[in-house]
């Protein structure tokens, strides 16, 4: 049974999907700050379709087009994400990674929303007020 376009890929499933070893990937995910697979528990990597398109781009750049981790580097600094794609590599829309927030609450509050994510986005904005009323009824037990 094969998986549809949208499930998540194990790293065995991306290596297979794009030709290379799993320690390939592992260690393009050291060099290139967008490659951000989810981790589960354990460090078990998973692989969203985005992240496979991006990993395409990157091995197509590396192999095929002959450009450095540097130069690829370089290419993400100067042009972003949409330059590493090409137009076989996108399945799905790839929006830009967001930095990581100083601090959850005001960052989540302040996040741009992105069309692509409105259900997770609200999702998580519903999680954050469930943990800051458990917090405030913490605080109150405690004194």
């Amino acid at each position: 049974m094969a998986k549809g376009p949208e499930a998540f890929r194990t790293i065995s499933e991306a290596a297979d999907e794009l030709g290379v070893a799993q320690h390939v990937l592992r260690f393009w995910e050291s060099k290139f700050s967008f490659i951000r697979p989810m981790k589960r528990a354990g460090g078990r990597r998973f692989y969203r379709p985005q992240d496979v398109a991006i990993l395409k781009g990157v091995r197509r750049l590396l192999h095929d087009e002959g450009y450095t981790i540097k130069g690829v580097q370089r290419l993400h600094r100067e042009e972003g994400l949409k330059r590493l794609l090409s137009d076989d590599d996108l399945p799905v829309a790839v929006p830009e990674p967001a930095p990581a927030p100083a601090r959850a609450p005001a960052a989540l509050e302040a996040a741009p929303v992105k069309p692509a994510l409105p259900m997770a986005q609200n999702a998580l904005l519903s999680a954050l007020s469930d943990l800051e009323q458990a917090k405030t009824r913490l605080d109150n037990l405690l004194g």
